[in-house]
C-alpha cells in the first residue's frame, strides 16, 4: 500500500519545501484544517479519480490512504469498487474504519440503457443488495443516479421508483439520496419535480453542483430553496466546456461556499475529479481540489 508522508502531501499541494519556510507556510493550512474539523461542513472525495481495480481491494485502500493523507474527512465510492467485499464484509469494514474516514455513500451509476425502464433508476434487484452490502461496510447513504424520463407519466414513475428505493434503503439502515446529471440539460423542470414531489421522509439529494451549473442552474438560488433536501454536494469545474481541476475553471466555487455558510447548511461537500479521457490520476487532482475547497470555505 502506498503511504504519503505529511511532507509529500504539502509538496503536492504546492507549498514550498525546506526548513522554517515549510513550517511557516504550512501553519495556516494546518490551522484551517483544524478549524474545518469543527465546521458544519465536512470535506470528502468521490473516488472516481483513482485507478481502483475491483478485483484488488488493496487498490481501494491505497486510494483511501491518499484521501486521508491530504486531510479529507470522508469518501464516496461507486458500488463496483466494493461489491466483492459484500460476501464477507467484516475484515474490509475493519480496514476502512481504521483509516478514520467516513464512508459517506455507495453510488450506483449505470450506462443509461441499464437503468430500469420503468423507474429510470437502478433496478431493485441491484439497489437492494448494494444497499445491504454498503451498510455492512459502513456506508451511510445509498446514492442513486438515473436516466431522464421523456414525459410526465415517466417522470411520475421515476418519482415513485425513488420513493420505493428510499423506503428500502431506510429499512436497510441507510438514507437514499438522488444524484443529478441529465435532469437540467434542457429544462430545470425535472430537477424541480424530483425535489418537490418525492417523499422527503424517504428521499434526500446529493446535488451535483457542477452538472447543474453547466446546465444553467442558478446555484445560489437553487440551494436556498432546496437546502433542506440536500445532504451533500459534488463539486466539479469546467474551462472551455472541459473538465479541469476544481478552482481552475469557471465554476462559482466561492459563491456556492458563501451561500452554504450564509444559510448555515451542514453536510458533506465532495470533489468529483473526473476527466473526459477517463484518466485516473488520484493525488495529482484531489490535492489541489482540496486546497481550493478549503480556501473557498475559509474566506
Amino acid at each position: 500500500m502506498q503511504v504519503r508522508t505529511r511532507r509529500e502531501i504539502l509538496e503536492t499541494l504546492g507549498f514550498a519545501t525546506g526548513g522554517a519556510a515549510l513550517c511557516s507556510i504550512a501553519a495556516p493550512w494546518v490551522a484551517a484544517q483544524r478549524q474545518a474539523g469543527d465546521s458544519k461542513i465536512k470535506f470528502g472525495v468521490q473516488l472516481n479519480a483513482f485507478p481502483i481495480d475491483p478485483n484488488r481491494f488493496d487498490t481501494f485502500m491505497d486510494g483511501l490512504s491518499q484521501v486521508k493523507g491530504i486531510g479529507y474527512q470522508g469518501f464516496e465510492s461507486g458500488f463496483a469498487n466494493v461489491m466483492q467485499q459484500f460476501a464477507a464484509p467484516a475484515e474490509a469494514r475493519k480496514r476502512i474504519e481504521q483509516t478514520g474516514l467516513t464512508f459517506f455513500g455507495i453510488h450506483i451509476f449505470l450506462a443509461t440503457p441499464k437503468y430500469d425502464p420503468q423507474t429510470f433508476i437502478a433496478p431493485a434487484s441491484l439497489y437492494e443488495p448494494v444497499a445491504q452490502g454498503g451498510k455492512s461496510l459502513g456506508a451511510l447513504h445509498l446514492i442513486l443516479s438515473g436516466a431522464p424520463p421523456a414525459n410526465e407519466k415517466e417522470l411520475q414513475q421515476k418519482i415513485d421508483g425513488l420513493n420505493a428505493a428510499g423506503k428500502f434503503a431506510r429499512s436497510a439502515g441507510l438514507t437514499a439520496a438522488y444524484h443529478n446529471e441529465y435532469e437540467s440539460k434542457n429544462s430545470q423542470k425535472e430537477l424541480e419535480a424530483l425535489y418537490t414531489r418525492t417523499d422527503p421522509a424517504l428521499v434526500s439529494f446529493l446535488l451535483d453542483a457542477g452538472h447543474a451549473y453547466r446546465s444553467g442552474v442558478n446555484l445560489p438560488d437553487f440551494i436556498r430553496v432546496h437546502s433542506k433536501r440536500i445532504i451533500g454536494f459534488h463539486l466539479r469545474d469546467y474551462k472551455d466546456d472541459r473538465l479541469v481541476s476544481l478552482g481552475q475553471g469557471t465554476f462559482p466555487l466561492q459563491s456556492v461556499a458563501d451561500t452554504l455558510k450564509e444559510i448555515g447548511w451542514s453536510g458533506w461537500v465532495e470533489n468529483e475529479e473526473e476527466r473526459e479521457d477517463h484518466s485516473h490520476t488520484g493525488l495529482k487532482v484531489i490535492a489541489p481540489a482540496y486546497k481550493a475547497m478549503k480556501e473557498a470555505f475559509a474566506s
